[in-house]
């Protein structure tokens, strides 16, 4: 649970929020006293405008949902504080006409009295106005949730841009909007989880709420309040996603069959963010929910990924479904302007949009050897055998230099180290039995770590190996330690040419050169890795001149030694048998 905010006052939290959809949007007009946003552009006369709104804390909804082809205004109340009726009245007052009004609103208690009264206040006026309420969780299931019904959830926002769009053309009466809302409200399915609940600014924390680290929560709603079920430990995405689509499509369960798909002429997917996810773990969440839905036999004709309606920071996500008529699909596709929707796209699997290949294309073998046969440089079992406990040594030593990155870095240099290991240990074990004795062995090392090892620490390495490989392509026979330290040095001024980084700037290279160094004087490879210990506990205290290390509190530098030049101490001890 994140407790630290930038905006403390909630009460202004709300009202800057909202005006700056006036410097984003310039479509619309901002009733500031009412927290209402209403489109600037609309003409009452001529077309049927839609209402929604609720409480603050569900951003992008609503407010950021008003622009051509979606709402028409939105009214927000507090964070998670149902509007009040003269707010709604506001927002009724200030796109209403003759056409008529709907108002779309989540099955909420707060919600339908406010609504429903607004709308029986503006019909008196001698507005047409109707109510479509939107019910779409599954996880309270129909037994428990008895008469209240289903909470509404992210799968409103798609009622919301099928209403809009419809609503857009001029001929569309507020009867045939009502129905389009209602058809896609009724085929509706959400579920959520969460791994934490959310802390409201400025206010106490409560412990309660406060999940522990091995917890999550299915079946959550939008307004902090707790989920149906806590599992703990947290189950693998791929279990938790299953779990998450039996309850959207099992129509066995008779407490949650609200949707039968297996007649479904066309299936559309919402994935949403419910506030504080990275973009890049709701993207391999998206994958998963895609995958598993297709082997289910229920492709997804659309895709919505993306933040929709959330709950605050929320630290989880909804998977929503929709039964959809080609009707349907129309309207979803259709263009809007509303600055807070992400468009949704096709992603059917047979798509000629969608093309996933494995790489570019194979490269050309190199042949180092001018047309001539290639000599042996190395004794494939020796090798091998070296360049598997260095590796081992690394993926190892991985949480130790995690926890040094932390303190002077960005904490990934550890994973990058040990992700490379990996590969290359795969590398050297799956094809031990056909380790080439040439040079083309240390080339295909040498690019398992450039596609496997990340930033910069990848980047010096692949340009060590690389001109490694170089260096010994002249070679003619099996290199002894004096040949690999020759070389080593050539590869040493390789990767010179392309960094500053030198001895004292505190960076791998304090732990590489005097390895190098060592090695090239004779001394042997086991000394050689001592001095590359050496050099790296000698980075501890010492001032970063390059990399990420100069933005960091210079304290860490004492309390910590370089963590890259502690993977190539791993590395190199490893390789001398230490």
């Amino acid at each position: 649970m994140s407790t630290k905010h930038f905006v403390t006052n909630i009460d202004k939290l709300v009202v800057d929020a909202l005006e700056a959809l006036t410097f984003t949007n310039p479509d619309v007009i901002y009733y500031k006293n009412d927290k209402v946003i209403a489109k600037k552009s609309h003409n009452p006369q001529t077309h049927v405008a839609i209402i929604s709104g609720g409480g603050a804390g569900h951003e992008p909804a609503h407010a950021a949902f008003v622009g051509e082809g979606m709402l028409t205004a939105a009214a927000s109340g507090w964070i998670f504080a149902s509007p009040s009726v003269a707010q709604i009245g506001c927002a009724i007052d200030a796109v209403a006409g003759q056409k008529g009004v709907l108002l779309i609103i989540k099955n909420y208690t707060g919600d339908i009295f406010h609504f429903s009264l607004a709308a029986e206040k503006a019909r008196s006026r001698g507005i047409p106005a109707e109510v479509v309420v939107v019910g779409d969780d599954v996880a309270v299931g129909k037994t428990k949730s008895g008469k209240v019904g289903r909470r509404g959830l992210a799968g409103t926002v798609l009622v919301h841009k099928v209403a809009g769009a419809a609503a857009a053309r001029a001929d569309s009466t507020l009867k045939e909007i009502v129905a389009a809302a209602k058809e896609v409200a009724d085929n509706l399915v959400t579920v959520g989880v969460s791994l934490n609940h959310v802390h409201i600014p400025g206010r106490k924390i409560e412990q309660e709420n406060i999940m522990a680290e091995d917890e999550a929560e299915l079946g959550l709603g939008i307004h902090n309040e707790k989920g149906c079920v806590r599992l703990q430990p947290i189950p693998s995405l791929p279990d938790l996603v299953k779990t998450m689509l039996d309850q959207l499509t099992d129509k066995d369960d008779a407490d949650r069959a609200y949707v039968d798909f297996a007649t479904a002429q066309n299936v559309v997917l919402m994935v949403n963010n419910l506030g504080g996810l990275s973009p890049l773990e709701l993207g391999a969440i998206t994958t998963e929910v895609v995958g598993q839905l297709t082997s289910r036999g229920l492709r997804p004709n659309r895709l919505f990924s993306g933040t929709y309606m959330t709950s605050l920071d929320g630290p989880g996500f909804s998977i929503t479904l929709l039964k959809a008529t080609d009707g349907v699909l129309n309207y979803l596709d259709a263009e809007t302007k509303a600055v807070g929707f992400t468009p949704g796209s096709v992603v059917t699997a047979d798509s000629p949009a969608r093309v996933i290949v494995e790489s570019v294309g194979q490269k050309a073998e190199s042949a180092h050897t001018n047309g001539h046969a290639k000599p042996s440089i190395i004794v494939p079992a020796k090798f091998v055998s070296s360049v598997k406990l260095a590796c081992e040594k690394v993926i190892a030593a991985e949480p130790l230099i995690t926890q040094y990155d932390t303190v002077v870095g960005d904490g990934d240099c550890g994973y990058t180290l040990k992700r490379a290991a990996e590969a290359v240990l795969s590398f050297v074990t799956s094809s031990s039995g056909a380790i080439s004795p040439t040079v083309s062995t240390l080339v295909d090392l040498a690019e398992t770590v450039e596609n496997n090892m990340d930033g910069t620490s990848g980047a010096i390495f692949s340009i060590f190996l690389h001109a490694l490989a170089t260096a010994v392509s002249t070679c003619e026979s099996v290199l002894d330690e004096d040949g690999w330290g020759a070389a080593s040095t050539e590869a040493l001024k390789t990767l010179y040419a392309a960094t500053p980084a030198r001895p004292g700037d505190r960076t791998l290279i304090d732990a590489l050169a005097p390895f190098v160094a060592t090695l090239a004087a004779g001394k042997g490879v086991k000394n050689a890795a001592v001095a590359g210990r050496k050099g790296a506990d000698g980075t501890k205290g010492m001032n970063a001149s390059l990399g990420r290390a100069v933005y960091v509190d210079a304290k860490g530098y004492d309390r910590v030694p370089d963590p890259g030049a502690v993977g190539v101490a791993e590395l190199v001890e490893g390789l001398a048998g230490l």
